[in-house]
């Protein structure tokens, strides 16, 4: 007790006029008593003086344990976020559940103010001293005993060293506290006292005088710890609690084993992200904290148990290190823990407890799947027996995914390039029940933690306006947390971008794949041009045409209020409201801050149709990407000054040990091999991968039948100056080898027929549009690095017999006018073989594919079983799963649903390729050509003769009549690709406009 006052709240002050006292903030002050008149009680060091009760309430609560306070954020002394208020049934499940749940672990600070146990209800702690440990300190005649604890509670074992003045320590302040009670405030503390109330008899003494007791002196501290742990006035006390290492985050099963916890000092700085250690100046200006230290299976964190806010989490990864000793740490009994973004050092009071940290440490993470690099450098393994499922285009997505929302009981993550709140997941929307905001709020006042990372674009290059987003997102209520990344300034990076796209729920569940949760992705397989007076069953059903009651469409035009309320939305048949209809080759996305007002007039513009694919995973595969965003939130956090604050918590990872017990599964999901990849770089995540490029290499070059690509961009072959991804050069040598060794082999790519920028085609299309063409045409066909050239050096015009390049396009009927547009292929997929693919959001370019420039998520799914099917006309074994996602595919493209004559089950076969894939996609541009002489085309070969093309020259303008009979024809959506569209130009910006000023790196 003698450090009673030197370790008060700095609140504590001397009084001006009156020298011998102490006066804290609530105004009341105590006399000093002279050290001469301390009168302490012998036998327990209780010292006689008066305690100001206002102030050391707080120190002696039940339920939470306290070092000595120190300078911590007032705010949460007296007030909280009202995020952070402990909800009554969660309340009632910790105080009435067997298993503490781990939304608990945002919930830390409230528990600070609450007289919660941190044990679980209805389980007894055990302890036996296991064994001893006898070593010297300073002298070889002060010989010390350490003693192991082995505790059990409930399914939770771990163990503590304890010495023998511990024991002591705990025993004088369990008599503190239990004196002090009587001072402390009466509603408060109701529990203590009922508690010590119930004590039937006196509490198990540590001292005794029968000397038989000092031979069998382990049995002998066993008996007397578990003498205490069955008092629960004795068990429940926060100095127990301490002595025990428990602390709130103990017990939560999602977090995994109980590992090691306790009270250490670490060193501020060490962190390895541009422009945090300027100069190296933490090496020499740093300070030490008393900190709480977790380490758990995947992860350890340090807090201020005081207050409950956890401060930092170190994930483990290939680069965890743990060193002890004065040469790693510059301190006494220090211990270096590094890993790929930080290198964190802490400091212990002894060197047997240093070590000890170090083993456990190493103990825990021992056989941890993120401690080495997996099958193409990944940071996680394949995991098998994963349920997954495919989705093409965003209808069906968008629709499993607001159902999965509606699932959620503890977290949301949310990570896109571009995010817009007022998208609906169901459609046509007659409510306001399934729009993205109005989810996220609906479960945020539920108690569901919201978590949503958003690209901070350059806003003189995009108009996303993620500022919007994150303003409209947070003030719907305080669960909801939005972040941006990166900050420019700080971070030097203004060419590259977060391009991943990805929603986890509970850590259990995680959509994936090319869909932003924004307005213009929302599509089905019938990729309409129109959307006046479209009439719907049921959310992405059948529709029939329905008129008007007087026989007439009533159409929306750009003036008209676009329908808001419940009311004005009931019976809506529209598809695409205000801004989610858009042609952004005529005019890109604008002013998103007014949602609901038409970008374009639907009465004179068609829109663009937008073709995608994603994929849910549930179990291990889901909480990879939970923890991918994890560790980018969290380096975030560091990262940003503004995020610095409690207002934005540090996540955790759940632990792989609980992966299987899924709280739902997405109906249609089935069975496969799931990897996690990625491209991230030290500025987007604080680690540095590009398994994306790795695995679409060893894919291509493992293939024994096809590859089927549909990206955004086909940009690749590297030549070590410009593009450096060798994507490109892999399909070149696979197709090679087939040739050498006269096999089937087959190539199918389909990109989009223009670049997704604003553009009159007819003028050129802009210099941002040319230049995308320049390097795909670069990867295509033209230069002496281009798949067709090399192709063609070795085999002549047999290339034909390998690789097919596809666009889409489709076409309807706008008022008494045929119309037609691009379908935009925004997917980034890759199938093989029948039995594999990988989707994501990589494109294939340097952006994506490299690692340090654009972040990007993919998976690759490979079947675990086979179905019978067909391979280049012979019976072949197929993944059922790839099997099916294939056949989609070409069953949509091909227009096989229209067409039963159209036979897609053996991609590798020459009848297939040739009668089948080249003739459709041959015989639609031909007609495109001819109705409506639409652009690009093979026809046009210069910058004159584009100036010179008349559209009107087509049947649709000459003969509408004749043009609808022709249009018949039409099967699917595919077109072949125009290789000589410009060919006769050079397609780079000019130096003297401002896209020439951009750096080559932007394009590719």
């Amino acid at each position: 007790m003698r450090n009673f006052f030197q370790n008060a709240p700095v609140s504590w002050k001397p009084r001006r006029r009156r020298r011998r006292s102490l006066e804290c903030e609530e105004g009341c002050y105590w006399p000093r008593v002279k050290k001469s008149r301390r009168k302490a009680c012998v036998h327990y060091n209780i010292l006689v003086v008066c305690v100001c009760v206002c102030v050391y309430s707080s120190r002696f609560s039940c339920g939470t344990m306290s070092s000595p306070p120190e300078a911590a954020p007032r705010r949460w002394l007296h007030s909280h976020d009202p995020s952070e208020i402990l909800p009554p049934d969660l309340l009632n499940s910790i105080k009435n559940s067997e298993r503490h749940p781990f939304l608990l672990t945002h919930y830390l600070p409230a528990l600070s103010d609450v007289d919660i146990s941190p044990l679980l209800h209805g389980s007894t702690i055990t302890c036996k001293v296991d064994s001893t440990e006898r070593y010297t300190k300073r002298s070889k005649v002060n010989v010390c005993t350490l003693y192991t604890v082995k505790l059990t509670h409930g399914d939770f074992t771990w163990t503590v060293k304890r010495k023998y003045k511990h024991f002591q320590e705990l025993h004088r302040d369990l008599y503190k506290y239990k004196m002090m009670l009587q001072f402390l405030p009466l509603g408060r503390f109701a529990i203590q006292r009922h508690q010590l109330e119930g004590m039937t008899e006196e509490m198990p003494s540590l001292h005794s005088s029968d000397r038989r007791r000092a031979s069998s002196k382990p049995k002998y501290l066993e008996d007397y710890l578990n003498g205490l742990l069955e008092n629960p006035f004795c068990r429940n006390y926060r100095g127990m609690m301490e002595f025990l290492a428990i602390s709130p985050l103990s017990f939560i099963r999602d977090l995994g084993p109980k590992g090691m916890e306790g009270f250490i000092h670490k060193r501020s700085g060490g962190h390895r992200i541009q422009g945090l250690n300027c100069i190296g100046h933490h090496q020499v200006c740093f300070r030490w904290s008393r900190r709480w230290l977790v380490v758990k299976d995947s992860f350890l964190l340090y807090m201020n148990r005081d207050h409950g806010v956890v401060s930092f989490v170190l994930l483990f990864d290939p680069e965890l290190k743990v060193n002890v000793g004065q040469a790693y740490t510059e301190t006494k009994h220090g211990i270096c823990i590094e890993n790929f973004a930080r290198k964190l050092i802490i400091k212990c009071n002894s060197y047997r407890q240093a070590q000890w940290w170090s083993s456990e440490i190493h103990r825990l993470s021992k056989g941890n799947d993120f401690l080495q690099a997996h099958r193409f450098d990944s940071f996680t393994p394949p995991r098998p027996h994963t349920f997954t499922k495919w989705y093409v285009n965003g209808s069906e997505y968008f629709s499993d995914l607001a159902d999965a929302l509606e699932q959620a009981k503890e977290e949301i993550f949310i990570t896109d390039w571009w995010l817009s709140p007022e998208i609906f997941l169901k459609r046509p929307a007659t409510n306001n029940y399934w729009r993205l905001d109005e989810i996220l709020k609906r479960k945020a006042e539920q108690g569901v933690k919201v978590c949503v990372l958003l690209y901070k674009e350059v806003e003189l290059a995009l108009s996303i306006n993620s500022g919007y987003t994150k303003k409209t997102l947070m003030n719907m209520h305080a669960n909801i947390k939005v972040m941006r990344h990166p900050d420019h300034v700080a971070s030097v990076v203004f060419l590259w971008a977060h391009h991943e796209k990805m929603v986890a729920i509970d850590q259990s569940v995680a959509f994936m794949g090319g869909l932003d949760l924004c307005f213009g992705r929302w599509d089905d397989n019938r990729y309409r041009l129109t959307d006046l007076h479209t009439p719907q069953t049921a959310n992405h059903l059948e529709v029939a045409e329905v008129d008007g009651a007087d026989g007439a469409a009533t159409p929306l035009t750009a003036s008209e209020p676009v329908p808001l309320s419940q009311q004005e939305l009931k019976g809506n048949t529209r598809f695409w409201l205000g801004k989610d209809y858009n042609n952004f080759y005529r005019k890109d996305w604008a002013q998103l801050d007014c949602p609901f007002q038409d970008n374009i007039d639907r009465n004179q513009v068609p829109r663009v149709p937008w073709r995608d694919l994603g994929a849910v995973h549930h179990g291990k595969a889901a909480r990879d990407l939970a923890r991918h965003f994890i560790q980018r939130w969290n380096f975030t956090k560091i990262f940003k000054n503004k995020y610095k604050d409690d207002f934005y918590p540090c996540l955790l990872p759940k632990s792989h040990c609980t992966a299987a017990a899924l709280p739902f599964t997405i109906p249609g999901s089935a069975k496969a091999s799931v990897q996690v990849l990625r491209s991230v770089d030290r500025w987007s995540s604080g680690t540095c991968e590009c398994s994306i490029m790795n695995a679409y290499i060893h894919t291509i070059e493992t293939s024994q039948h096809y590859i089927y690509l549909e990206n955004q961009f086909f940009i690749s072959c590297a030549d070590k100056k410009n593009v450096h991804n060798t994507i490109g050069d892999a399909i070149v040598n696979r197709i090679l080898r087939a040739h050498r060794e006269q096999k089937k082999y087959r190539v199918f790519v389909v990109v989009p027929l223009l670049p997704g920028f604003e553009g009159d085609i007819t003028q050129g299309g802009g210099n941002a549009m040319q230049a995308i063409l320049h390097f795909t045409y670069r990867t295509m066909n033209r230069g002496e690095f281009s798949i067709l050239t090399r192709l063609k050096e070795q085999m002549q015009d047999q290339w034909t017999e390998y690789i097919s390049l596809c666009g889409l396009r489709t076409h309807s009927t706008l008022g008494r006018s045929h119309v037609t547009e691009p379908v935009y292929v925004h997917s980034k997929a890759l199938i093989a073989d029948d039995r594999c693919y990988i989707i994501g959001s990589a494109n294939i370019n340097d952006r994506s594919m490299l690692g340090s420039r654009d972040s990007e998520l993919a998976v690759l799914v490979e079947d675990e079983e086979r179905v019978p099917s067909f391979m280049g006309g012979e019976e072949y074994e197929a993944g059922p799963l790839t099997l099916a996602l294939r056949k989609e595919c070409f069953k949509v493209l091909l227009g096989a649903d229209s067409d039963p004559s159209i036979n897609v089950d053996d991609p590798a076969s020459g009848q297939f390729f040739t009668e089948v894939w080249n003739r459709t996609a041959r015989t639609n541009a031909s007609i495109y050509e001819s109705v409506f002489r639409c652009l690009p085309s093979d026809s046009i070969r210069s910058k004159v003769a584009l100036q010179q093309h008349v559209p009107t020259d087509g049947l649709c303008h000459s003969d509408p009549e004749k043009a609808a009979e022709v249009l018949q024809a039409i099967r699917g959506v595919l077109v072949h690709f125009p290789l000589h569209f410009l060919c006769e130009e050079y397609l780079l910006p000019s130096k003297g406009c401002k896209e020439g000023i951009v750096p080559v790196e932007v394009w590719t």
